[in-house]
């Protein structure tokens, strides 16, 4: 069913694509696999309204929101294809494209958010954005997507040791399985949309991931205990496929461009509410958090980072990430 509808989708937006030469207006398709009450959706949703008003109706915005296109993979497959135009994706899934991303998901890289901030907004952020172009994929910002931690059905996670013997769901990324081996769990891929049968089922254990993404996808009807670890400050991407952007006049990929920062602006003020929200309302529906000692957990994934002493790529961007002010 699912090739189906990405097939028919395939079709449709050729359709749409020769239409599009012949008009005055152009429309780009943004297809991710966010729930429509999330933060980054609706910084897309205020995105598409700035452009608009920025390029007087020239340039819209089309959005398909919680996987109508498929998975992130698949949403990058088809901006690869030039079938869809732009998408969001978890830098942890983007590093199957651009290995380089990968510096972002390593565990307790960061000090505290404004440093990832920092880190992003800068030169280094820059520089990532635009690793995956030589795979047909553009990168045009950064959204806010917290601090990751664990949060499981049986015991809650308050020492990496309680993480032996159990199977956490983590996602495409060999970052995130590398992490939860060294920290003693089993890692598991899972797409996100799968995750809450596989929850219920008992597929899974537990999994990672940030509070808002814990509440909205309502996982705490199943898991009762999330431990703040915040092991890692993996943000979401925004990408654009090399193909739509090149069909893009200068004067339109400046006002996406500006559209974009607007919207990252406005993400972070929504992302830091909907955190506070989201911890509040599971712990209303009987989930008990907890703040676990970081230095246990950060302590057993060093050995990650030693093992990038000998990559001539990767490990300078740890140290210019670490010595980022």
């Amino acid at each position: 069913m699912k090739i189906f509808r990405i097939f028919s989708f395939l079709i449709f937006s050729g359709l749409l694509t020769g239409c599009t030469a012949e008009n005055a207006t152009k429309t780009l398709r943004l297809g991710h696999g966010l729930d429509i009450s999330h933060s980054v959706h609706k910084a897309m949703v205020k995105m598409g309204e700035d452009l608009n008003e920025r390029s007087g109706g020239r340039l819209k915005l089309e959005i398909y929101p919680s996987q109508q296109l498929g998975t992130e993979r698949e949403c990058l497959e088809l901006l690869q294809i030039g079938s869809l135009d732009m998408t969001k994706v978890s830098v942890g899934v983007l590093e199957n494209f651009a290995p380089k991303m990968k510096v972002l998901g390593l565990p307790f890289l960061f000090r505290d958010r404004q440093h990832s901030f920092d880190v992003l907004d800068g030169p280094i952020g820059k520089l990532l954005l635009n690793e995956g172009e030589k795979f047909w994929l553009k990168g045009l910002g950064y959204y806010d997507a917290g601090s990751r931690s664990f949060y499981t059905k049986n015991k809650p996670i308050e020492k990496p040791s309680d993480l032996e013997g159990q199977k956490i769901r983590v996602m495409e990324s060999a970052t995130a399985v590398e992490m939860v081996k060294a920290l003693g769990g089993s890692p598991t891929p899972i797409s996100w949309g799968e995750l809450y049968t596989s929850l219920q089922q008992g597929v899974v254990d537990g999994a990672e991931n940030n509070p808002p993404s814990f509440y909205l996808s309502r996982h705490y009807e199943v898991c009762k205990y999330y431990s703040l670890d915040e092991h890692t400050v993996l943000p979401d991407i925004l990408l654009i496929g090399t193909q739509a952007w090149k069909k893009l006049s200068e004067q339109e990929q400046q006002w996406l461009n500006a559209s974009v920062r607007e919207s990252i602006k406005y993400q972070r003020v929504l992302w830091a509410e909907a955190e506070e929200e989201a911890l509040r309302e599971v712990q209303k529906a009987g989930v008990q958090i907890s703040r676990p000692d970081k230095s246990l957990f950060a302590e057993k994934v060093k050995g990650i980072f030693e093992g990038y002493k000998q990559d001539a790529e990767i490990y300078p961007l740890i140290k210019q990430i670490q010595e980022t002010n």
